[in-house]
């Protein structure tokens, strides 16, 4: 009788923790959470990770719910990439994602032909060996070009009008980004050329280069800067407008996150913008969508952005109320489009105001956004 109760005792314990383990076994059967590697060879940018989670967002998908995003910002030490690419190859990520990255999508490229690539390219992608076509990239990798090397000898023109007595032009560019640097190192000279400019090149791939490098440049006596489309110096926008405004250089740039902290002028796409496109595609892909079918895209807006503030105040320029209407009505030709208003929040104590429409153009495929930053408190200039 003692014996029987004693059995029939461990037999309730034995069932009791097999119940109480049956949620745990089931809850590691579940498939486990996709791991998407972004890789940046620049330094952190958080309103371009935060596009990237939105474009993720779009489509289903939070990070930290179901999925999981690993941050890879090389602070523009490419040689790292062939190493990291190789990690990510062999822990098999769901896709890794280059947004903003010549070298690096083709290291991606270069070390895998299975795992998805959502790219953000400022060459050709066809060119750069990342798809057989734009239509139908027929590989594994798909993503987004923004342009940016098709603009350099556009952007040095609107430099040579905005400036029209800078004749020696230094060009900051980082011999460290192959192989975009070869080719936008041709389209600038090719440009310079045709424009009759006298150029000189100042090599920097850090901080303290680029420092270097502004030395050098003032004791040249440049006319003005031309900053390359390097995703390194994007990243630094602080660090080199704040050198070009200490020198009352002008200086021209790719993007408005040099404009919105203290830059004179750029042109080019929104690359917060070409961030979030490619967390779309990324989140598609993790739905079941294959690269191989899904079409490359391009942007579809310019900005020229133009700091009307550091303009009045640098030495070798003369003040306008409207910064040069001839010279964005021809690029509103160039680009047919109806110049849109857009508002940008404010920055490192800089208010950005969008410059009123200068011209009514039909809207065309590509839209130019034109907007003047002013300091905070000048917003009635």
């Amino acid at each position: 009788m003692q014996f029987d109760h004693l059995i029939r005792r461990e037999f309730i314990t034995l069932l009791g923790g097999a119940v109480a383990t049956w949620p745990f076994a089931a809850r590691g059967q579940q498939p486990a959470m996709p791991v998407v590697g972004f890789v940046n060879a620049g330094s952190s940018v958080a309103s371009w990770s935060n596009a990237f989670r939105k474009g993720l967002n779009e489509t289903g998908y939070v990070e930290g719910q179901n999925v999981a995003v690993e941050y890879h910002w090389l602070e523009g030490q490419f040689d790292r990439l062939p190493s990291l690419m190789a990690d990510l190859v062999r822990r098999q990520v769901a896709v890794i994602a280059t947004p903003l990255g010549n070298y690096a999508s083709q290291a991606a490229k270069a070390a895998t032909t299975t795992i998805p690539i959502v790219f953000g390219v400022g060459e050709d992608p066809v060119k750069l060996g990342l798809v057989a076509s734009l239509a139908r990239p027929g590989g594994n990798a798909t993503g987004v070009n923004v342009l940016v090397n098709e603009l350099l000898a556009k952007r040095l023109g609107l430099l040579h009008d905005l400036v029209p007595k800078a004749v020696r032009i230094a060009v900051l560019h980082n011999p460290a980004n192959l192989p975009s640097a070869e080719t936008a190192l041709q389209d600038i000279t090719e440009g310079a050329r045709a424009l009759g400019l006298q150029i000189s090149i100042l090599n920097a791939s850090n901080s303290r280069e680029v420092e270097a490098a502004f030395a050098n440049l003032v004791r040249d006596r440049a006319d003005a800067l031309f900053v390359d489309a390097d995703i390194f110096f994007t990243t630094q926008a602080a660090q080199i407008a704040t050198l070009a405004a200490h020198y009352r250089i002008p200086a021209a740039y790719t993007n408005h996150a040099y404009a919105e902290v203290g830059g004179l002028m750029s042109y080019g796409p929104d690359y917060s913008e070409t961030c979030r496109q490619v967390g779309i595609y990324t989140g598609q892909i993790l739905k079941g969508g294959k690269p191989a079918d899904m079409p490359v895209q391009q942007v579809t807006k310019i900005e020229l952005v133009i700091n009307q503030r550091l303009l009045a105040t640098c030495a070798r320029f003369s003040p306008v109320r409207r910064p040069f209407p001839r010279l964005i009505q021809r690029e509103s030709r160039a680009y047919p489009s109806s110049i849109r208003k857009r508002e940008i929040p404010r920055r490192g104590g800089h208010r950005v105001i969008p410059e009123k429409p200068l011209c009514g153009l039909p809207t065309g495929s590509q839209d130019l956004s034109v907007w003047i930053v002013l300091p905070r408190g000048d917003e009635t200039q």
